[in-house]
């Protein structure tokens, strides 16, 4: 197990891992998973994570107030970077829009979008997007606000190849999920083997989306090699040349005010 991999999207925060967090974090060792991101979702969540991230050296996090949540401190550009001052804030986000989910007026969504790409821009990190049956506007918000400034991914990827097309267009990177190894899941396949190598990320998203054989379960970032396998398949090369070169990805993506 010579590489190893990232997961570069979890909620390793959340109730379903608490109290096993070092069980989560031995399994990852033995799988040879070497670091996870642990996006951000509430602001009320945030000192949860800030907890976890300074308990183990090899965990990463984001700051920001998912689309989908609607109560709660709502953020500030102010607050996301006062929050993302720490060391260990490597991103901002979850951030993005969910037409799925909510519905109705949803322009305060896309004012919180906006206000998360404002604070991205201003910290010089990068942007965790999350974007559900609103690519248009998602794509249109990016391009306004000049977001291909701070950079960023589309995690947990699921839509169509001309999507992938337009965010690779912008900058951003494209993060595969477990969903890739669901068999019906045919055009995040075809995203998996289209996306250049130097712009490709792999992820949980646990607690959800269990890669296959485990679909179903309770995810857990160890689980980010099933995903990479499954990526490293559809692309025709070697699990330990996908598990190098995402790695590296990930590193350059959100370590750039590291170097």
């Amino acid at each position: 197990m010579s590489e190893l991999f990232v997961d570069s999207h979890c909620h390793l925060d959340f109730p379903d891992f608490q109290g096993n967090e070092a069980t989560y974090l031995a399994a990852m060792q033995e799988h040879g998973v070497g670091w996870a991101l642990i996006a951000g979702v509430t602001l009320e969540r945030f000192p949860g994570v800030l907890a976890l991230i300074e308990r183990f050296p090899n965990l990463y996090a984001g700051v920001g107030v998912h689309p989908d949540t609607e109560q709660g401190e709502e953020p500030t550009v102010e607050t996301l970077l006062r929050l993302a001052e720490h060391p260990k804030i490597v991103a901002i986000g979850e951030t993005g829009l969910d037409y799925y989910r909510l519905q109705g007026d949803l322009e305060w969504q896309r004012e919180r979008f906006r206000t998360h790409i404002r604070a991205a821009r201003a910290s010089r990190k990068p942007l965790i997007i999350h974007t559900r049956e609103a690519a248009d506007d998602t794509l249109r918000i990016l391009r306004e606000e000049n977001a291909g400034e701070a950079g960023g991914v589309f995690h947990c990827f699921t839509e169509t190849l001309d999507v992938a097309r337009l965010a690779l267009d912008q900058g951003f990177h494209i993060s595969i999920s477990g969903i890739v190894t669901f068999k019906k899941a045919l055009q995040v396949k075809e995203v998996a083997a289209f996306v250049p190598l130097d712009r490709l990320l792999v992820e949980t998203d646990s607690p959800y989306l269990a890669p296959a054989p485990y679909r179903g379960k309770l995810n857990q970032p160890a689980w980010v090699r099933h995903v990479a396998a499954e990526v490293a398949q559809l692309r025709g090369m070697p699990l330990d040349e996908l598990a190098r070169e995402t790695t590296k990805n990930f590193f350059k993506l959100f370590m750039k005010n590291h170097e």
